[in-house]
């Protein structure tokens, strides 16, 4: 069933989230600012992961760097783009939006616990990848060990930074599914792009983004991190000129 990934990531991450909730009534405040900590080191190590496997190669028994020039160009020509357009600001609106629907105009912590959480579970590769996979074959595996990692995050972010991290199932049900509409629909016009290469430098510049999210989870206002997104497709686009 096409877009069943992305339903069951949804679900994982109410799941985690309702269990987040029920844990940090009980939880001192001390302890709900180290779980921010943890989070961001959680979070931190993925997107350090992410970005090293595709960033260290072993050539003739040697370590060494691959990709710097695209990963430059991507991030500061992405920075340029976001900026100029200011996609922190938009984001920032429609988290207060959605903060006042859903009754929760006192919580002073629910924008910046949205944004975090919603940046961390759409900006990784496994969304993008899994989306895609859904669409053109129906195949959810990779939206389902997504959804499980997105759940267990979410549950601690939730216990640390209240249940603003809960609604984060918005922008990822409205992304996912709309890239699985996308592949299914235009499957002849997709597939071609997302080449092997194409899909390392999104998988690569995503996590460097991720890895910034864990920053800006440790301290907190240090990045504008939504106005770094251009930097993904920039890399993308890349690939196909470098």
């Amino acid at each position: 069933m096409i877009g069943l990934g992305t339903a069951i990531n949804i679900g994982l991450i109410i799941a985690g989230s309702l269990c987040g909730l029920a844990f940090g009534r009980f939880m001192k405040e001390n302890l709900k600012q180290t779980l921010m900590i943890v989070s961001g080191i959680i979070v931190l190590l993925l997107g350090m992961s992410g970005a090293m496997q595709y960033m260290l190669v072993i050539v003739n028994g040697s370590l060494q760097t691959t990709g710097p020039l695209l990963m430059i160009i991507s991030m500061v020509v992405g920075a340029v783009i976001g900026e100029i357009i200011d996609l922190n600001h938009w984001i920032t609106v429609f988290g207060d939006w959605v903060k006042a629907r859903t009754g929760n105009a006192g919580d002073p912590k629910f924008t910046h616990a949205f944004i975090t959480a919603s940046l961390t579970f759409t900006v990784g590769a496994m969304g993008v990848l899994g989306s895609i996979q859904d669409g053109l074959t129906g195949n959810y595996q990779t939206l389902l060990l997504k959804g499980i990692l997105d759940g267990i995050i979410v549950m601690v972010m939730v216990s640390s930074m209240g249940k603003g991290a809960l609604f984060s199932f918005i922008p990822v049900g409205i992304t996912q599914w709309l890239i699985t509409a996308m592949a299914h629909i235009m499957a002849h016009i997709a597939a071609p792009l997302m080449t092997p290469s194409a899909i390392d430098n999104l998988s690569y510049v995503g996590s460097i983004l991720i890895f910034c999210v864990g920053i800006d989870l440790i301290w907190p206002g240090k990045i504008r991190i939504a106005n770094l997104l251009p930097a993904i497709f920039m890399a993308m686009g890349l690939t196909f000129l470098l």
